[in-house]
């Protein structure tokens, strides 16, 4: 595929590039014959390749590779049937409107999509990041409901557009070059996907790991993309995870953490528990996704006080680690004792000066009026709960009356 080339009927506009292509090359493109009409995206696969009559090889290799390029048309066919653009509720898909062998390499067409440039969906106030990840939900949702794992979802396959020309941004959901029925995967040498999104399962099918079998491939897998996805498009960033793990998936499937951003609402937080859970069994289906959305205040972050329970990372699996890890000095005291700043012993020297009125709680000492005698200081130890212990004073000296003038005390300090 070249510049001016015209592949299928389609006249090749702009210089075909392989940028975010994968295994494709892609250009844009305009009918034959009809110049400043509808535009459209092109993509050229670069394998399988159809094996050419008479071609080099053995009968037996070039059967096999007939064979291959017969499951892959099946695969595109069969999706390409059951997601038809007048399905309703498909105005959020870009769905292909033509699949053809040209020579011995397959193309895919679809229409060209004009879209806003959206770098920080992080930015945007709590409706709009819900209005996005609804739309989303939404388009997931449809493939679901006829059995379709999109099988590829990541950032770079949802386009983002204004909707209707104001302020609202609404995801364009592309790219189903991946998609398969559920339960019914590729083989483990030909599924396709990205590693950073893929679920638990999945990358243990395409590592090899028998005890994953192609039944438990299902729509489950696009719920933890979109639960990472969510993550990212709320804060910026995935969840956390060790460094020695490859992926979110391979630090769930090892049982290891995924950190949740802690400026998550709680409901966001359980919600995302939910999608990034690793039995896929446990995660909910797109239509639960989307009713949690209903209240875009789920969507908001916030700014937690530092060492309460609620200012730590969420965790996806057991108890947190490292920077997700409780503060010691947030939880309770063992003796029962009330939280906040320890009590200390404090010296108080009474201090002559107008006699404070006496109130209810002032009680008098049982001791004799003490005269003249001369008046002592006292180091007075905060015991805690003094009720029912009377005063102490110096064993030295004749006893007096406890003073109560500063007994109504800031126990603040």
């Amino acid at each position: 595929m070249k510049l001016g080339d015209i592949v299928g009927g389609y006249r090749i506009t702009t210089q075909p590039t392989n940028a975010g292509g994968g295994k494709c090359m892609w250009a844009f493109a305009e009918k034959d014959g009809e110049r400043g009409g509808e535009e459209y995206f092109v993509k050229q696969f670069l394998a399988p390749k159809l094996p050419r009559p008479g071609g080099g090889g053995s009968e037996r290799s070039r059967l096999a590779r007939l064979r291959l390029c017969e499951e892959f048309e099946e695969r595109h066919r069969s999706i390409m049937g059951r997601l038809k653009p007048d399905v309703h509720g498909a105005g959020h898909l870009v769905l292909a409107t033509d699949f053809f062998a040209h020579g011995s390499t397959y193309y895919k067409v679809t229409a060209r999509i004009d879209t806003s440039t959206l770098e920080k969906p992080q930015l945007l106030e709590p409706r709009h990041k819900a209005v996005l990840l609804k739309t989303l939900a939404v388009s997931l949702n449809l493939l679901h409901g006829i059995d379709i794992v999109h099988g590829d979802l990541k950032p770079a396959n949802v386009l983002v557009q204004r909707y209707g020309g104001n302020s609202f941004h609404v995801a364009k959901l592309i790219d189903f070059d991946d998609s398969y029925l559920s339960g019914s995967p590729p083989g483990r040498d030909d599924i396709a996907g990205d590693s950073l999104y893929g679920a638990p399962e999945w990358r243990g099918y395409v590592q090899g790991d028998e005890s994953v079998q192609p039944r438990q491939l299902t729509t489950a897998v696009d719920i933890f993309a979109l639960g990472l996805m969510t993550h990212h498009y709320l804060t910026g960033s995935l969840p956390r995870y060790d460094d020695r793990f490859g992926s979110p998936a391979d630090a769930v499937n090892a049982r290891a953490d995924l950190r949740l951003d802690p400026r998550l609402t709680d409901p966001m937080q359980n919600l995302l528990r939910r999608m990034l859970s690793r039995a896929p069994s446990s995660r909910p289906r797109a239509s639960g996704v989307i009713s949690a959305l209903k209240d875009p205040n789920v969507c908001a972050l916030q700014h937690r006080r530092p060492g309460t329970a609620d200012g730590t990372s969420g965790s996806t699996s057991r108890g947190s680690t490292g920077s997700g890890r409780p503060d010691a000095a947030a939880a309770p005291r063992a003796d029962g004792a009330p939280d906040g700043p320890p009590r200390t012993s404090r010296l108080r020297t009474n201090v002559p000066g107008p006699t404070r009125p006496r109130t209810t709680t002032d009680k008098p000492s049982a001791g004799p009026p003490a005269g003249d005698a001369t008046r002592v200081s006292r180091v007075r130890i905060n015991l805690g709960d003094r009720r029912g212990a009377g005063p102490r004073t110096k064993p030295t000296g004749t006893a007096r009356p406890l003073d109560t003038r500063n007994d109504q005390e800031d126990t603040t300090t």
